[in-house]
């Protein structure tokens, strides 16, 4: 029965209004598109079915994606549907791990706080691949604890053999999902197999032998195959700058995230010589917030994921205790050190890195913390009669109410709510202390409803509740209500001072021309990265001033016109303001984006312009652009290109025909060419350019993007 319940509350969070979020993340969607039609682009990732660049991911999210569009059709419930699915699978699998070794209620509770967390109903009903990393995690860590089950015998070495090349296995996909991440549970593994596999060391060595090769298999043959495979005969590697998945693991989305060298990022600057902003390495951490121990506990991360965190953190130490000197091969002891582990080290890694870091990666310590939440109230419970637990559960519970009171209290949304959590909190404390002192096992049955309401239903509930009654678009979203600008942290990334209207990363969830259930991930926003602005001003200039014609995003005077590209090349295709078209000095028609930003504002007109979507989010496209590119032959490879991957995203996405990305994600990264790309217009490979304004240097983009996208401005001044 409580199973029941606990997979129907799971199903109606996860499905609830799931095609809210239309296409969720347009990057990731787009790359789903390709892979429906193509199985080339399928293998890759690629983000069109061209096959000029992959996303700056490996692809496993995006084959569970790309399959449910082949099998549904391109649409939002499509899209989406993998994620939620996972969402319910994931419960489903923290349940019955945590069951088998401390009881059916204390896998109910933990099924619940985790889908509960609110940065878990986020992710799990959002396309981006921590979902699948998340599952795969989790039931790695099912997998590791299974093996430990059996008996030092040749049938249950056998088995355990068996589920550590399992364990491996999911790592080893985990690793094709989002790369490095997937190691940090690694540490809590090891401890937990080594101190409680029955076997003798050299057995114990040979089972960790046989995972790691599991998870080099499952892994790597992908990986061979980017190295194998010559560079003409595959897509580039999105997101390097050498074309090389290894330098992508290793650099850009592996090491680079921990010291804030990210050649390529998505920051101007960033990780680069001669930008215009830090590298993000110190204590500050760019602009990705401050670093140090409360990172996660500090504006948007604490209402994301920290509401139950004290009581995790003290369930590892009560759970180890409660087991005491249980024999050294106790699952239980295991159990705690495997989701402890991973709880502790990611949390640390988290806190500290000083690379990009946006909010909604903390939903990889929801199922570690969900667990030891439950564990340690378990643990407590089973040591109900002792004095110290009678001392340290209401201290426990008066600590939590206070913290989730200070977390409610971040947002004016429902300011009676953090009142409510603070009052039935306390009343729950008090009922412990009460049933303690008195010795009334009902009045402890009483405080311990009070305490699950006030810590539990009342703060991550509600902030669930809020977040599935909302649509999500982008590249960076959150969780719950919008936070006041004096709990965001202090400025944009936590930098002291800031710029006007503080916050995180994506902090803002801008309403204007979006529907207005959406929220919408941005760097800018309420003090993003790039700062505050008002709608109907360009992000990109905050003084709300149209750039003087005649010069190029960045500020540098362009006069150079645009190069020769063959009878057939593509001339700066869009729309101008007039909805006028012209013709380029190659006879290539043009017309200019009229793409309306997805984050609420539309900038001005520049020069017989409309500005084009942002960065992180993509656009709504131009439905006269769109019908230029449904028109457009099939005979052609691509039916356009522009620079960045959200702009080409969401036209590919609109016309189901292949847009290059141009840099890729964010316009930086080397490819094509100016030769290449001269030769794919002689070729006839692309027909139409699409001018918009994440172009050039504005945005950190390569010196391809740049000249590309001055000469489609010179064109467009010269025959608009």
């Amino acid at each position: 029965m409580a199973l029941g319940v606990m997979l129907l509350a799971a199903c109606a969070i996860f499905f609830i209004n799931l095609t809210a979020s239309g296409y969720a993340n347009e990057f990731y969607s787009a790359a789903a598109q390709a892979g429906s039609v193509s199985w080339r682009a399928f293998l890759w990732g690629s983000l069109d079915s061209g096959n000029a660049i992959t996303v700056d991911k490996p692809p496993a999210a995006l084959w569970l994606m790309a399959l449910s569009v082949r099998i549904f059709g391109l649409n939002s419930f499509a899209i989406l549907l993998p994620e939620a699915l996972m969402g319910v699978a994931t419960t489903y699998l923290l349940y019955a791990t945590v069951r088998r070794y401390w009881g059916n209620w204390a896998g109910i509770v933990t099924g619940f706080i985790f889908m509960l967390t609110p940065v878990a109903a986020l992710m799990f009903r959002f396309n981006n691949p921590d979902a699948l990393l998340v599952l795969l995690m989790t039931g790695a860590t099912h997998a590791l604890l299974r093996s430990l089950e059996y008996a030092n015998h040749p049938s249950g070495n056998r088995k355990r053999t068996w589920w550590m090349v399992l364990a491996g296995a999911l790592i080893g996909f985990g690793f094709l999902t989002k790369q490095l991440q997937v190691l940090l549970v690694l540490p809590g593994f090891a401890l937990a197999f080594f101190l409680a596999s029955p076997t003798g060391m050299v057995r114990r060595i040979l089972d960790s032998l046989a995972a790691i090769g599991s998870m080099i298999v499952a892994a790597g043959w992908w990986v061979l195959l980017t190295v194998i495979v010559p560079a003409s005969d595959r897509p580039y590697i999105g997101g390097s700058q050498r074309n090389s998945f290894l330098e992508l693991t290793f650099g850009y989305n592996g090491f680079g995230r921990l010291t804030g060298s990210e050649e390529g990022s998505v920051i101007p600057g960033h990780g680069r010589e001669g930008g215009g902003m830090p590298a993000g390495g110190g204590r500050g951490g760019g602009m990705w917030g401050q670093t140090g121990l409360n990172r996660l506990f500090s504006g948007e991360f604490g209402t994301q994921i920290s509401w139950l965190a004290p009581l995790a953190f003290a369930g590892i130490v009560i759970s180890l205790l409660v087991i005491g000197r249980a024999v050294r091969i106790d699952v239980r002891r295991a159990s705690v050190i495997a989701f402890g582990g991973w709880l502790t080290v990611t949390w640390l890694v988290f806190s500290f890195m000083a690379g990009i870091f946006h909010q909604y990666y903390t939903v990889a310590l929801a199922p570690a913390l969900a667990a030891m939440v439950a564990i340690g109230a378990f643990s407590l419970w089973i040591a109900r009669d002792k004095l110290w637990a009678r001392i340290v559960t209401p201290i426990l519970i008066t600590f939590a109410a206070f913290w989730d009171f200070s977390l409610a209290g971040r947002s004016q949304w429902l300011p009676w709510l953090k009142w409510s959590i603070l009052i039935i909190g306390l009343m729950g404390a008090l009922g412990f202390a009460l049933a303690g002192l008195l010795r009334i096992r009902r009045l402890a049955l009483v405080a311990l409803i009070l305490s699950v309401i006030g810590l539990m239903a009342a703060g991550p509930a509600a902030w669930t509740l809020y977040t599935v009654s909302q649509g999500h678009m982008g590249s960076i979203v959150l969780a719950g209500p919008n936070l006041t600008s004096g709990s965001m942290g202090g400025g944009p990334g936590g930098m002291p001072g800031g710029a006007p209207g503080g916050g995180q990363p994506g902090g803002g969830q801008a309403g204007g021309m979006a529907p207005s259930n959406m929220q919408q991930g941005l760097p800018g926003g309420d003090g993003g990265p790039m700062g505050s602005y008002q709608m109907g001003q360009d992000p990109m200039n905050q003084q709300g001033q149209s750039r003087k014609q005649g010069q190029i995003p960045g500020g540098g005077s362009n006069s150079q016109q645009a190069p020769s590209m063959g009878s057939q090349g593509p001339g700066p295709m869009g729309q101008d303001s007039t909805g006028s078209h012209g013709e380029s000095t190659s006879g290539a028609p043009y017309m200019h984006s009229q793409r309306r930003g997805k984050f609420g504002f539309r900038g001005g007109s520049e020069g017989g312009r409309i500005r084009g979507g942002g960065l992180l989010g993509g656009g709504r496209s131009s439905s006269k652009v769109v019908a230029k590119l449904e028109k457009a032959s099939d005979s052609y490879r691509w039916a356009a290109a522009t620079t960045g991957s959200q702009q080409a995203a969401g036209y590919q996405l609109a016309s189901q025909k292949p847009v290059m990305a141009i840099g890729g994600f964010n316009g930086s990264d080397p490819y094509p060419s100016l030769e290449q790309f001269k030769q794919y217009v002689k070729g006839k490979q692309i027909h139409y350019y699409i001018a918009g304004e994440m172009g050039g240097h504005q945005m950190g983009g390569s010196d391809t993007a740049t000249q590309i996208s001055q000469g489609g401005q010179a064109l467009h001044r010269n025959h608009g």
